[in-house]
């Protein structure tokens, strides 16, 4: 079993993490039976070993105690995932950070051009945001042209970027808003 890539050997054999040792020979001996490289039918030398490895690892009480450590988190990752997709506070908060980094990288190419870029920890620093979540995000503003990675290793904003980030603001200026009263603010100010 790799370390980088967890594989669910529960979740192959199906079988629930609870099956006691006889129930998990008993499986293993079938699936490699009909995955055996020597069966006409059915034959996926792949899956044969994987259940090899998967018996080896879950017959043993040492293996399937560690492995179970793991199995454990692996799925408590997986359950936090999925209660965070159904939280919608977190794609407005993912939107803002976006944003955010966007005005960051803005306000430095405007204000430096010889030194237009951040480097991802100081922009990660400034919003007081995880590393890992701000990968997240500039591989969306890179993916989307808006961001780009200069030689010295910073990134900047494009000037697709810029377009972005000023029609943004543009559509959250204060001044463009209607009040609850349904009347435009600052209405003194014809279309200027």
């Amino acid at each position: 079993m790799s370390d980088d890539v967890f594989f669910d050997y529960y979740e192959l054999l199906q079988l629930s993490p609870n099956a006691d040792t006889e129930t998990i020979e008993r499986v293993s001996r079938h699936l490699a039976k009909k995955y055996h490289p020597d069966n006409k039918i059915s034959a996926d030398k792949d899956l044969f070993l994987k259940i090899v490895e998967a018996y080896r690892t879950l017959s043993s009480p040492e293996t399937r105690t560690s492995y179970d450590l793991k199995h454990r988190d692996y799925w408590n990752q997986k359950w936090s995932v999925a209660a965070m997709a159904t939280d919608s506070s977190t794609l407005g908060e993912d939107k803002d950070i976006r944003e955010h980094l966007l005005s960051m990288l803005y306000v430095q190419r405007r204000s430096n051009m010889k030194n237009p870029g951040l480097g991802e920890i100081e922009m990660a620093r400034l919003l007081d945001t995880p590393s890992e979540l701000i990968e997240f995000h500039l591989w969306y503003l890179k993916s989307k042209g808006w961001v780009e990675r200069l030689d010295t290793g910073h990134l900047a904003i494009t000037a697709l970027g810029v377009d972005e980030a000023e029609k943004r603001r543009h559509l959250l200026n204060p001044s463009r808003l209607i009040g609850l009263d349904g009347s435009a603010k600052n209405e003194g100010k014809k279309n200027a």
